[in-house]
């Protein structure tokens, strides 16, 4: 009596024992495909991440934080405002007095009618005449001709986009 309960136990062990055994291979097949739906996931959580092409300012958003976007739409615009460009106007009297990579000082207005002094390079002379762009005052200065020169500033933080500036060489 006691040998066949011991037999009846051991077929139940050994039963009990074949079916975790397929339950476990079955939990296994179940774990493949959850892990590969996971490595897709942390892709798609890698490719979303937003990277900066630059260190720079936000000048333009144009997508709100939590807000759903497509994919290559822009979500701001974005520059390096460490070095600015002065556009500046001389009259061809001034021409032959500057060259490439000269040294120069800019002044900006600070206030109560005072000026900050910065260095600037001119790094572009147009080569051709054009009449004096509309934001000068006065008419007389509107209708003689100047060349554009473009004077690089390091920027310390002081100067924004649209300032207007003077260069004295």
């Amino acid at each position: 009596d006691i040998d066949a309960q011991l037999e009846l136990l051991d077929r139940q062990y050994q039963a009990t024992k074949s079916n975790l055994s397929i339950t476990k291979q079955g939990l296994q097949n179940e774990t493949y495909p959850l892990l590969a739906q996971i490595e897709q996931i942390e892709d798609q959580i890698n490719k979303s991440k937003i990277k900066n092409p630059v260190d720079g300012t936000v000048l333009t958003r144009y997508a709100k934080q939590n807000e759903i976007t497509t994919n290559a739409k822009a979500l701001y615009k974005i520059a390096d405002l460490s070095t600015m460009t002065l556009r500046a106007y001389i009259n061809g009297d001034q021409l032959g007095g500057i060259k490439l990579g000269q040294k120069v000082k800019v002044f900006v207005d600070k206030g109560n009618e005072e000026q900050k002094e910065m260095n600037g390079e001119i790094y572009w002379v147009s080569s051709k005449a054009e009449f004096t762009p509309k934001t000068i005052q006065s008419k007389d200065e509107r209708a003689n001709l100047v060349y554009a020169i473009k004077v690089r500033v390091n920027n310390d933080g002081y100067l924004k986009i649209g300032m207007y500036g003077e260069v004295r060489f």
